[in-house]
């Protein structure tokens, strides 16, 4: 019988209203659905960094999700935040322990939208705060239309991981995202870019899996979609 991994998947986390009276988390279940389609036994992982490593101990791999708020410009050297910025202290916390913890661990990563932009974070990359600040001629990244149809298409590296991943040099994308990579972390190659020229994808050569992605392809829009989280169940059974 072939082995199910644990894949922990981060949670969001909103204040009080709209659900509930109290602070509460929240999660699509596309995300959860992607990771059973793919072959993975999904688990929510709530915002404790001081139990991140007791995590690490069970999962076999890591999703790191997106969200409505922002990295904290402090922790890539930006002395100044951009009046757009959100900030979710917590959750940032907790991402940064548990990604630092599976980065030492070797165990396969998925970042996805601003689970991207936290992985590139962790490993010493930087951020463009507002794309339309710094990006002339910027498509829409946040796109007008629904996140369940494409926004933009992206070409993919030739000779990438990601390139034999989806087998294929462009893909349709959604985007939903008004920050981006700047300055890629250490030991990251770009896979993935956008007709404007931001940074849509990177990857970790030598890595087990460690992959980001700008859009949301748990929404699997394209097969490129399926086939990503495919390929990083298939990493995390390793």
């Amino acid at each position: 019988m072939t082995s199910i991994p644990l894949i922990g998947i981060t949670l969001d986390s909103e204040e009080p209203g709209g659900y509930s009276k109290l602070p509460w988390y929240a999660l699509r279940q596309n995300y959860c659905e992607a990771v059973a389609k793919a072959g993975g036994l999904p688990v929510a992982l709530p915002h404790e960094p001081e139990l991140a490593e007791n995590y690490l101990d069970a999962i076999k791999g890591l999703v790191v999700t997106g969200g409505a708020f922002d990295v904290d410009p402090a922790l890539f050297g930006d002395a100044t935040r951009h009046a757009s910025v959100k900030l979710k202290t917590k959750r940032t916390q907790f991402e940064l322990a548990v990604v630092q913890g599976a980065l030492s661990r070797g165990l396969p990563i998925l970042g996805i939208c601003g689970g991207q932009q936290l992985l590139n974070v962790a490993l010493g990359g930087t951020l463009i705060q507002h794309i339309p600040d710094e990006i002339d001629n910027a498509l829409a990244h946040e796109q007008p239309n629904p996140r369940t149809e494409p926004g933009h298409d992206v070409a993919i590296a030739p000779g990438t991981r990601l390139a034999a991943i989806c087998s294929s040099a462009h893909i349709p994308v959604n985007s939903a995202h008004h920050q981006a990579v700047k300055k890629l972390g250490q030991g990251l190659v770009v896979n993935a870019k956008a007709g404007d020229g931001v940074i849509e994808g990177f990857e970790y050569p030598g890595h087990r899996f460690i992959i980001g992605v700008q859009w949301h392809p748990e929404y699997a829009i394209s097969p490129a979609d399926t086939a990503l989280f495919t390929a990083f169940i298939e990493a995390c059974r390793g």
